[in-house]
């Protein structure tokens, strides 16, 4: 059967073969750089490319081969975090189901990105590039989210997508910041935090 194929897709294929652990180790090195980052960074801004490189288990040339400059990990932190959410979005299905129903799964997927977005809220400076300042795919299925509920009864008249996005993300520092600062427990913060934002815009 080997033989049947032509030489030059049987050395493409070999080649692609060899290629993907060398890829698939790249990209869990770069994540490995990106998570230590965020965990160093979101609890001391001043942390080196040096100590995330120990915390990462790599070297720091290692660091500088991924992201030649400080700025360019900053960015890519950044850009990461954007990615994550619009993945979270679509995970939380905001088109199915009462319309506060996917507010709650919406709040419970944004909450694993606590140290991420704990970074982000405490730099503003890495969240006024085009990327976070243009309307994305998430906000818009908030905003559909948020209209649905009031249109079926089930936000209070009060209530716009914008004040939902606001109370929506204050809501979820306030639970982020209960767990490193007060030491209660990620399951408890999350529960408060979707029981305080349910309160806060049901009818």
């Amino acid at each position: 059967m080997a033989n049947s194929i032509p030489l030059w897709v049987s050395s493409q294929y070999n080649r692609n073969v060899s290629l993907a652990p060398e890829s698939n180790t790249r990209s869990r090195t770069r994540r490995a750089i990106l998570d230590a980052a965020v965990s160093l960074l979101s609890k001391d801004a001043t942390a080196s490319l040096s100590d995330i490189a120990a915390e990462a288990g790599v070297g720091r040339t290692t660091v500088h081969r991924y992201f030649p400059e400080r700025a360019d990990l900053l960015k890519a932190i950044s850009t990461d975090a954007l990615e994550q959410i619009e993945t979270m979005s679509t995970r939380a299905r905001l088109d199915e189901g009462p319309a506060i129903d996917g507010l709650r799964r919406l709040c419970q997927e944004y909450f694993e990105l606590g140290e991420v977005l704990n970074l982000l809220f405490n730099n503003p400076q890495l969240i006024t590039n085009e990327e976070w300042t243009n309307p994305t795919e998430a906000d818009h299925a908030l905003d559909d989210l948020v209209k649905r509920g009031l249109a079926d009864g089930e936000f209070a008249d009060h209530v716009t997508p914008q004040w939902a996005v606001h109370v929506l993300w204050s809501l979820l520092y306030a639970g982020w910041s209960h767990v490193e600062q007060d030491g209660v427990s990620k399951h408890e913060a999350l529960t408060r935090t979707i029981a305080t934002l349910t309160n806060a815009l049901k009818r």
